[in-house]
């Protein structure tokens, strides 16, 4: 990267101060300073040296104001200069003020850089280094909180909060084999951090509203659990061929004999938990009867005719 070129714009009466030192730590830190005393040798023409040479290509002005500089006739000529090139090519343009002095007509519409203490302006010359490399310190625009951000939800009748709040239950209770889901872990999900809690209260309310969880009070602490037609809305909405799956289940009762939960979510690579849900669900529709055991175990005791005719019609 070619280190970009910067005029420096002062009262000579400033340079034992301040600019020489500043310009200095300009080079040190990769930026080109064109400073007079370094760039005009005897016989230089004046009027080409600063005008054509060292305004024409810079990248950036910066113009040290003092009291001593803004009553100067030849650093007013400079600034004018510099005007000129800000408007027609887009040089930066950097007052740096070093006294209490009145700051030139031309630049108040400009922001400016207060050094206070000419013995210790490292903060103020960083700043100067990010406007000369066009670099900022504002922080990267994060992603947006998810109940702002993705796609609409899949299920009806439900906000972005309400489908964030399912998806969590659900994957607990199918992927995690959680039987209940503890409000405090509920509100703790990364995804759900950042909502309110009242809003939050607000989703359970809707959901349960809606028939697709129940809440239970466990031990003094809040619980909620997915009913079967909250499964059913949410794998219609996100799980992938879900009837299929559901074919494949009843294929397997049918054709096959496999009657143990486990064994079904073994042939078709579904959690537990999902095979109990849609044994629930076919239970419920007449299609079997379901025997329930304690430690998670069930066994479908029965399949009915309507699902043999169900299967031979899919």
């Amino acid at each position: 990267m070619t280190a970009p070129k910067v005029f420096v714009s002062h009262a000579s009466e400033d340079k034992a101060r301040f600019v020489v030192d500043f310009a200095r730590r300009l080079r040190e830190n990769g930026v080109d300073a064109w400073l007079d005393q370094w760039e005009m040798k005897p016989g230089d023409s004046l009027v080409d040296k600063i005008f054509e040479e060292g305004l024409r290509e810079a990248r950036a002005v910066v113009i040290v104001l003092s009291a001593t500089s803004v009553r100067k006739p030849w650093v007013r000529e400079e600034l004018n200069a510099s005007v000129v090139n800000r408007i027609s090519r887009g040089t930066k343009l950097i007052p740096v003020v070093i006294d209490d002095c009145d700051v030139p007509e031309a630049l108040r519409s400009t922001v400016w850089q207060k050094i206070d203490n000419l013995d210790d302006y490292g903060e103020s010359l960083q700043r100067i280094l990010s406007v000369i490399f066009d670099v900022t310190d504002k922080p990267a625009l994060g992603a947006p909180p998810a109940r702002f951000a993705g796609p609409a939800p899949l299920i009806a009748g439900l906000s972005r909060v309400d489908d964030l709040v399912i998806r969590v239950i659900a994957r607990r209770q199918i992927d995690e084999g959680a039987g209940l889901v503890e409000w405090d872990r509920l509100k703790a999900e990364p995804i759900l951090r950042d909502v309110p809690q009242q809003e939050l209260l607000d989703s359970l309310e809707i959901l349960k509203r809606h028939d697709f969880i129940r809440v239970r009070e466990v031990i003094g602490a809040l619980h909620v659990v997915l009913t079967d037609l909250g499964f059913l809305k949410f794998a219609e909405a996100y799980v992938d061929d879900y009837q299929g799956t559901v074919n494949q289940i009843a294929a397997l009762l049918v054709n096959e004999n496999v009657r143990q939960n486990r064994e079904l979510a073994a042939r078709v690579n579904k959690p537990v938990a999902f095979i109990d849900f849609v044994l629930n669900l076919m239970e419920s529709n007449g299609y079997i009867k379901v025997s329930k055991y304690i430690g998670g175990q069930s066994h479908v005791r029965e399949v009915s005719a309507s699902l043999r005719r169900a299967l031979q019609s899919a």
